[in-house]
């Protein structure tokens, strides 16, 4: 990320917002709630001062109805040749409205008052980014930060993470893949959050931790935006080297005879038809003592899915370089855990190949013996993902772990099911389920839990093999989850099945970094 996030301490009391606004930024963003009041142009006492020393320009816009404090409304003021002579050193102010005070009770849930907040905090970014702002004052969390004190840092993470999205640019961090520069670059050099002397340290933590998220998204979505005759598993293996060696993070690299010694059937079954050799890669975040049991994230890592004998068709299959946003998000979240120094015990694991079609390649019918000893009937070699995850997911035994998460662009199944808003979770482990479900809400990458139950594990028959690899077009995404937890019996287990959410298509294409917001929050509380 290019932009900066800094604590500044204001004094407190009347005086605080003038002497926020002799702050010399080229904006600062200031909340305004939806009243009854608001209409009869009874402003907030600290709002009403800075509209006389703006001559009226609130409440003149609010008269018009050009302004109301509605959510996501944006009244941008700019400075005057009077703002000096009253101390007002900043270019513009930002009004943003945040909806009816109703919606900031102490009733309110808080995946409401953070939605709502995140709604209006993507509309003071988007104009901030327009108008070209290089340095921002933030003072936009305040007005939630009052009414509900504990979530207050999520705002701010949540503020963070935002500008992270506004701000990111493709073609701006890898700029030999285009001839001319980026239209529109990005100018948003710094944003300040107001503090007290009181609250400074927590505040700075709070950044602390909400830039590591950020810088771990946005790792992520550059590794799903990389096309994939760059990013391939070797590129994947030496990203996570690289990452190992800036964040203090133990880091191996398994090579094919390793997983042949293993007996890993399943995932090199996957990667027969490909010229580009597969990785298993693994990454150790020691935040814990030696005997605390770790918790382990699996991510599906195919950097590009033909669908191999069982070929896609041709439309959007560019699309498959995404098929590796599971371990993306993996080395997302392990870059954050480590750069936000978390105290606990946390281990990345990166099955990743390709699923290329040639004389080599595996054919529906095949029986391969996965390490764990069981038999799978390939069915269709377009449901690959679930074949390196197997053996993946067997490996981590040997770490008694506390809990294991996958995370896989499984199956289009959960599209149809969730579309883009939740990603499925998939497990029968109470604990896990609330956690996680906990987890998305706060985060705002939000999950729904689908079922699990065995009567599923019978579409999974095979007559020739232990199982078979797919069970038919019913409950798709269900019978993919049901194939995997056969080889979880050792541990606690949750699967995510981040199909819908992991990238976009059409105009705004591109890697979401999800589920790195959501991971990292698990990660942080859990116990």
């Amino acid at each position: 990320m290019q932009t900066k996030f800094i604590t500044k301490v204001f004094p407190e009391g009347q005086g605080r917002l003038a002497s926020q606004l002799m702050s010399s930024v080229d904006c600062v963003i200031l909340p305004l709630c939806q009243t009854s009041h608001v209409g009869k142009q009874t402003l907030p006492s600290a709002i009403a001062h800075l509209d006389q020393l703006l001559d009226g320009a609130i409440s003149l816009a609010i008269k018009n109805k050009e302004f109301a404090g509605k959510i996501c409304e944006t009244l941008l003021i700019h400075q005057n040749s009077t703002w000096k002579s009253k101390g007002i050193q900043a270019q513009r102010i930002l009004m943003v409205g945040l909806g009816e005070h109703a919606q900031l009770s102490e009733k309110t849930s808080e995946n409401k008052l953070l939605t709502e907040y995140a709604k209006a905090a993507r509309a003071a970014l988007r104009v901030i980014i327009t108008n070209q702002s290089q340095s921002v004052l933030w003072l936009l969390d305040q007005e939630i930060g009052t009414k509900k004190e504990n979530i207050y840092s999520q705002c701010i993470r949540q503020t963070i993470s935002l500008a992270e999205e506004a701000c990111y640019r493709f073609g701006a961090r890898f700029t030999q893949f285009k001839t001319k520069p980026v239209e529109n670059p990005v100018n948003l050099k710094s944003i300040t959050f107001a503090t007290t002397t009181k609250l400074e340290k927590s505040l700075k933590e709070i950044v602390r931790i909400g830039v590591a998220v950020a810088q771990g998204i946005g790792l992520t979505k550059d590794l799903g935006n990389l096309p994939p005759n760059i990013c391939n598993p070797t590129y994947l293996a030496k990203t996570a080297q690289r990452v190992g060696k800036e964040q203090a993070l133990k880091v191996q690299v398994l090579e094919r005879k390793d997983m042949e010694q293993l007996g890993m059937g399943a995932f090199l079954s996957v990667t027969q038809g490909s010229e580009s050799p597969p990785k298993f890669i693994i990454m150790h975040h020691q935040g814990g003592t030696t005997k605390e049991a770790p918790i382990v994230i699996v991510g599906k890592g195919i950097t590009f899915d033909t669908g191999g004998i069982s070929l896609k068709p041709g439309e959007g299959m560019d699309e498959m370089k995404y098929d590796m946003c599971g371990a993306a998000s993996v080395l997302g979240v392990m870059q954050a855990v480590a750069q936000m120094g978390l105290k606990k015990n946390v281990i990345g694991v990166i099955p990743t190949c390709e699923n290329m079609p040639s004389g080599k390649a595996t054919r529906p019918g095949d029986i391969v013996v996965t390490m764990s000893g069981q038999t799978v009937e390939i069915l269709n070699t377009d449901a690959e993902g679930r074949l390196i995850l197997c053996d993946a997911l067997t490996y981590v035994e040997r770490f008694k772990p506390k809990a294991v998460i996958d995370i896989a662009t499984l199956t289009g199944a959960c599209i149809i099911a969730l579309g883009h808003v939740h990603s499925g979770l998939f497990s029968k482990n109470d604990q896990l389920i609330d956690d996680l479900l906990e987890a998305g809400k706060i985060s705002l990458d939000t999950v729904w839990h689908m079922p699990l139950d065995d009567a599923y594990q019978e579409q999974l028959k095979s007559n020739f093999a232990d199982m078979a690899n797919i069970g038919g077009r019913p409950a798709g995404s269900v019978t993919a989850a049901c194939y995997l937890s056969r080889f979880t019996h050792a541990y606690p287990w949750a699967h995510l099945d981040i199909a819908g959410t992991a990238w976009k298509s059409g105009a705004a294409k591109g890697a979401t970094g999800r589920p790195v917001s959501l991971l990292t929050e698990y990660l942080l509380k859990a116990k």
